[in-house]
């Protein structure tokens, strides 16, 4: 007996009714990117591992699928890598590409190899599936697709208070009420290490801060010492552990934190250019808040750092994030590009709209009628409506088989299609079609032209 196939841990089948819903976010999603001046691009699904390794710490490179070299990829292996066991070693010489772990890292490569294409400042957007070598559990998968907007070569912090704005229009249209964009900025992270005298250990602090919402203040704090950070040092910022309050509020804690620290008080200065901006200019549906703990893994932001939470409620991570960056491309020698950009996280949107019931009822009807066959004759005359229909944009199709009146209704009933025409001897020698709703049961006489009047 065959083994019942199966598929890797972490990846999903999409059922018709899933790739609609998928489908529809993606297309609200791009209706803004285009709106707010965003041009698409796309990237190869791998890349040359030098791209991609080194640029997302070290943590990061653990999650980044290598692809082994084609052929018999062992000729060119690191023998002493390979009798020693010596995974690290051995990997670059049998493999010199990996699946893309995000869409930024690649885009970086994009604008330093096409810098001679390109008009500065370039808006682009991509919306592309990424891999990542992750432990699978809700919202979290191996396989998934990221929608991002960037813009680089502009350094103007108008473009995050339009990415504000984005992610407002974004959840607007959706219909997501009560997200939280969460804000936070690097130079603020900076700050805090200098103040306590700890600006080598900065990343090992930023890491251990950004868990604290999962593993408590306690948690964070053994973290930070288990990296060397001493206990009178991180009694200096005992005040961002509980800070509470409105944005301003926040603002005032900081400022009397950061009072020493140049770059904290240029952070601050930042923050409270994109909070005044977004106040005057007002959110539709989401809320702004200054969260000082948010520093997200990733090593390349300098800048604002951007996470939106679901509304309070639903159990789940992070469903968009970014921030900005005014060095990547220096990685591939073009410095001097500032950048800043946002993500969407599709997976987790569609499970939050469908845990709020929040898709429109249409969103997965992708037929709006069906033709009941009732033979080789009536078929015809039925193709001849549907190509009507069709140019006249009214999705139709024909039940391909001359099966049983009842098995046909019961594919339409299943389809969850609303209309069906019955077109048999009667109909065609009047010129004319039987249109049922599924629904009420109601049926009427019509034409041609009526037929594409009434389902249009």
């Amino acid at each position: 007996m065959a083994q019942k196939p199966s598929i890797p841990k972490g990846t999903r089948d999409f059922s018709p009714a899933e790739v609609a819903k998928r489908n529809y976010i993606i297309q609200q999603i791009k209706e803004q990117f285009e709106k707010f001046g965003f041009q698409p691009i796309e990237t190869p699904s791998f890349e040359n591992s030098e791209t991609l390794m080194g640029k997302y710490g070290e943590e990061g490179d653990r999650l980044i699928f290598k692809i082994l070299n084609s052929g018999d990829f062992l000729k060119k292996a690191d023998a002493a890598a390979l009798k020693q066991q010596d995974s690290t070693r051995l990997t670059p010489s049998i493999s010199e590409k990996a699946l893309r772990y995000d869409l930024t890292v690649p885009f970086a490569r994009y604008v330093v190899q096409h810098r001679n294409e390109i008009d500065f400042p370039f808006k682009r957007y991509q919306i592309q599936p990424v891999w990542r070598a992750d432990r699978p559990q809700k919202g979290r998968f191996r396989e998934f697709f990221q929608c991002d907007a960037d813009v680089v070569g502009s350094d103007s912090l108008w473009q995050e208070v339009e990415f504000v704005q984005l992610y407002d229009a974004v959840f607007s249209t959706l219909g997501l009420e009560g997200v939280t964009i969460k804000i936070n900025n690097r130079k603020i992270l900076s700050g805090f290490a200098e103040v306590i005298g700890e600006s080598d250990k900065l990343i090992d602090f930023t890491v251990a801060l950004d868990k604290l919402d999962k593993i408590g203040e306690e948690g964070v704090k053994k973290e930070m010492k288990e990296k060397g950070i001493s206990s009178e040092a991180i009694e200096k910022i005992q005040k961002v552990f509980g800070l509470k309050g409105d944005f301003s509020e926040k603002i005032v804690v900081l400022k009397d934190i950061l009072g020493p620290s140049e770059i904290g008080q240029k952070g601050i200065e930042e923050l409270e250019f994109i909070n005044s901006a977004i106040t005057e200019l007002h959110l539709s549906t989401a809320k702004l808040d200054l969260d000082v703990t948010l520093a997200r893994g990733l090593n390349y932001y300098t800048g604002a750092i951007f996470e939106v939470a679901a509304p309070q409620g639903v159990a789940m991570g992070s469903i968009g994030g970014g921030g900005r960056y005014d060095d990547l491309t220096g990685i591939f020698g073009m410095s001097g590009v500032s950048g800043v950009g946002i993500s969407f996280g599709l997976d987790r949107i569609y499970l939050v709209l469908e845990e709020l019931d929040l898709f429109p009822q249409t969103v997965a009807r992708n037929i709006q009628v069906l033709f009941i066959n009732f033979g080789s004759r009536e078929s015809l005359y039925c193709l001849k409506a549907i190509k009507e229909l069709r140019a006249a944009g009214i999705a139709a199709e024909l039940y391909p088989e001359e099966a049983k009146m009842k098995k046909q209704m019961a594919h339409a009933n299943k389809r969850e299609i609303q209309f069906v025409v019955l077109a048999g001897a009667e109909e065609m020698a009047s010129n004319k079609f039987t249109l049922k709703h599924m629904k009420s049961g109601e049926q009427s006489s019509v034409n041609l032209s009526e037929l594409v009047e009434k389902l249009a």
